[in-house]
């Protein structure tokens, strides 16, 4: 029974660890450098969460989530609390190193795969199981940050994954069914709860977003089971389980019957409807995560306060909290000086949020007089957005009526033929991804010219000289098919939404990606408009330089969309046509400057993909359609390339097909081209390059291990239409890597021709 002492108003699901000004990516990466020892990292590390804990205090919340905090990835911590990292790192006697073996590799030992989380641009480290795993339990980390929290009078509520979500995010090495091992784990989450009980825990948070997918009637049936037992136990905190990133659906009243204290419901995804149809929630808190923690958007309070009006009406408890972890927002919108006020008034970043939070809480249990300034503020800012003309550009919304059911040009096996007459390659084509090392001289020189130290065109001479380097040396290391290299690219996102009008940048909105690869989402806020070219002239100066084609690179509309924060007054479907558009007349001058191959990626195709299968075909047919917009008005002898990384591909080969493009490269490394045997299984018939070797990691790799990739890869895919390259982009490597890497890739692509 939930008890009225032990309640809380506000709060968030979990909180950021980058720091403000990705002081802990810096951290890491000299403690990979050997700048820094273990003991050096651990101090920034303790620094940043103590001051982000009193930060959260100090704004209003009475609740606070500790054990968000990773070095890496958080599905990489619940391996290491529940003693299951793969065997093979197992050796390594220094933790950390151990730890970083599995997240990134070493010279010896290959990592763990790495997938996206859920629909989301971060990507985890996916635990590998068997029926032989022997789990053990190692409860220090979450222990020692509740004990830090506490020593700072910080209202703290431990994290951790859920056994369910950890069971189903993993790969099953054996093919055994992973949920049958919850019996063996359930015993160490007792523990766990028991431990944190001891040490001064009032509330364990039990974060299960796996409950918010398709779940079969065996599955509710095991969750059911799972959290009616750790209800049961004598001596132990509230247990609060945490979905998010949709509806619980059937879930929901699954979880009410377990005797659990808390259940956190994911609002802007319209989990209110759960909560009203579950009907059994009296004795229950709903955390109601009202605060969109995966967009940017100021809340309106004339929305938000009736629904939550609505659930304490219906019986409930209600907190009010963000909708998901604050993971995926940037810190604050203080440092944004450079943002147009108006833009500005419209946003809430981390802090922001939390703010929005406290005043929401005090809005629903204290009165709206209490706050009655700040909701008005609020309103105004909502109103202004909603009239502003950017949103509503008509030359735009027209071209996107007028386009509807294009698609492009001859079929695949006639494309063939023209193309491969034009370009006359040789029989297992070498190329890479697109980009190559962002060197200290790059990162300097996009400082200066930021800081205004240097001009414009000396900026352009410098990102000249990086390109002419890098064709060179793709030309002496003997690659068939070139890239320029972008040089010129902060980001493969940002780098266009900075050229598109309807777009705007951020100076500082850091997020984590994965380990220590931050981004800086862009901000998607009107109709969008390509002005001008984009990457034309870099294209075709690289192409200048030599006899071999270059690719012309760019990103496609759903990735554009999937990695900004998105206007949310229209459908997804109509902004991604806007942005289709937008690319497609890059594709068109690309064409016309001579460019015979233009890759227009899109690694994040599966990542928008919906949770419930029931939304899923209709994301999957827009989708598609503005892919085959944006590569539509080129000629058939134009060789159209696509990349796609790091995701589940399963689900989706249909659509990979349906995209239509000439070549598609693909992750597959990590996973050993398992992916092949799903395209064949698809009928897949277009060329395809997978990644024979993992750019995520430091290790370059033999000629020999190359080799044996790719004798995998013709068993599955005929020598004529197979590619060869690296899994990703080679942005976050080391040249001297990246060189010999390539060397190795193009003597075992010669090897086997």
């Amino acid at each position: 029974m939930l008890n009225p002492d032990n309640t809380f108003t506000a709060t968030v699901l979990g909180l950021p660890r980058i720091g403000p000004n990705r002081e802990l990516k810096r951290a890491i990466e000299s403690y990979w450098a050997g700048r820094i020892d273990a003991a050096g990292l651990h101090d920034v590390a303790a620094g940043l969460r103590a001051a982000q804990l009193l930060r959260v205090r100090d704004a209003g919340l009475d609740s606070i989530p500790v054990g968000t905090f990773s070095y890496y990835d958080q599905v990489l911590d619940t391996a290491v609390l529940l003693g299951a990292l793969p065997e093979r790192v197992q050796g390594i006697e220094d933790e950390l190193d151990r730890y970083f073996a599995a997240a990134r590799g070493n010279a010896e030992v290959a990592p763990l795969e790495m997938t996206k989380w859920f629909d989301t641009n971060y990507h985890y480290l996916v635990p590998e199981l068997s029926a032989a795993t022997r789990f053990s339990l190692h409860p220090d980390k979450p222990l020692a940050e509740l004990k830090e929290a506490l020593a700072l009078g910080v209202p703290a509520r431990p994290v951790v994954i859920g056994p369910i979500t950890f069971l189903k995010l993993a790969k099953s090495l054996d093919g055994s069914d992973l949920l049958e091992r919850l019996p063996d784990l359930l015993p160490l989450y007792e523990q766990l709860l028991g431990l944190l009980a001891e040490a001064g825990a009032r509330w364990v948070q039990v974060d299960e977003p796996s409950l918010v997918t398709d779940l079969t009637d065996t599955e509710l049936a095991v969750v059911h089971t799972a959290y009616k037992r750790l209800a049961e136990l004598s001596a132990r905190p509230s247990i609060l389980v945490a979905s998010y990133f949709g509806r619980l659906g059937d879930a929901l009243p699954v979880l009410a019957r377990t005797g659990i204290e808390g259940i956190a419901v994911d609002l802007a995804a319209g989990g209110d409807a759960d909560v009203s149809a579950a009907g059994a929630l009296r004795e229950t808190l709903v955390v109601a995560g009202i605060v969109n923690g995966y967009n940017v958007w100021r809340i309106d309070p004339d929305t938000a306060l009736p629904r939550l009006r609505g659930l304490r009406a219906a019986g409930a408890t209600v907190a009010v909290s963000s909708s998901c972890s604050l993971l995926h927002s940037p810190y604050s919108l203080e440092p944004e000086t450079r943002l147009e006020p108006r833009l500005r008034s419209w946003l809430a970043f981390g802090a922001e949020k939390i703010a929005e939070i406290r005043l929401l809480a005090t809005a629903l249990h204290e009165g709206q007089d209490a706050v009655a300034e700040q909701l008005e503020i609020a309103r105004t800012a909502v109103r202004d957005r909603r009239s502003d003309a950017r949103l509503h550009n008509a030359t735009v919304r027209a071209r996107v009526a007028g386009a509807a059911g294009a698609t492009r040009r001859a079929p695949a096996d006639e494309r063939r033929a023209l193309q491969r007459q034009r370009l006359d390659l040789p029989l297992l084509p070498t190329t890479t991804i697109g980009s190559f090392p962002q060197t200290t001289q790059i990162r300097a020189a996009r400082a200066e010219l930021s800081r205004g130290t240097i001009d414009q065109a000396e900026y352009d001479a410098r990102m000249r000289s990086e390109i002419a380097e890098v064709v060179a040396l793709q030309e002496e290391i003997g690659l068939d098919v070139l890239v320029h290299g972008e040089p010129e690219r902060n980001d493969m996102v940002q780098y266009f939404a900075e050229q598109l009008d309807g777009f705007a940048a951020t100076t500082n909105g850091w997020v984590q990606s994965y380990g220590t690869r931050c981004v800086r989402p862009p901000i998607l806020f009107g109709d969008v408009v390509r002005p001008a070219a984009m990457t034309v002239r870099w294209s075709a100066y690289a192409q200048s330089l030599t006899t071999k084609p270059v690719k012309g690179m760019l990103t496609g509309p759903v990735t554009i969309l999937a990695w900004s924060y998105i206007r949310d007054d229209q459908p997804l479907a109509d902004t991604a046509l806007q942005i289709a558009l937008a690319i497609r007349d890059e594709t068109v001058d690309l064409e016309a400057a001579g460019i015979a191959i233009i890759q227009v990626d899109e690694p994040a195709l599966r990542e928008l993909l919906p949770l419930r299968r029931a939304d899923q075909a209709a994301y999957l047919e827009w989708a598609v359609d503005a892919f085959r917009l944006s590569t539509s008005g080129v000629a058939d002898t134009t060789q159209i390339h696509t990349h796609l990384c790091y995701s589940e591909f399963g689900e989706i080969i249909g659509a990979i097909a349906g995209l239509d493009a000439d070549v598609t490269s693909i992750e597959a490394a990590r996973s050993h081209m398992e992916v092949l045997d799903d395209l064949n299984a698809a009928g897949f018939d277009l060329g395809v390059g997978p990644g024979v070797y993992d750019i995520h990691s430091p290790r370059v790799p033999a000629t020999e291990e190359i080799q044996t990739s790719l004798g995998l890869a013709l068993k599955a895919v005929p020598a004529e239409r197979l590619w060869v390259n690296p899994d990703c982009g080679l942005k976050t490597r080391r040249t001297a890597e990246v060189t010999a890497s390539l060397r190795n890739l193009v003597a075992a692509a010669r090897a086997l021709r």
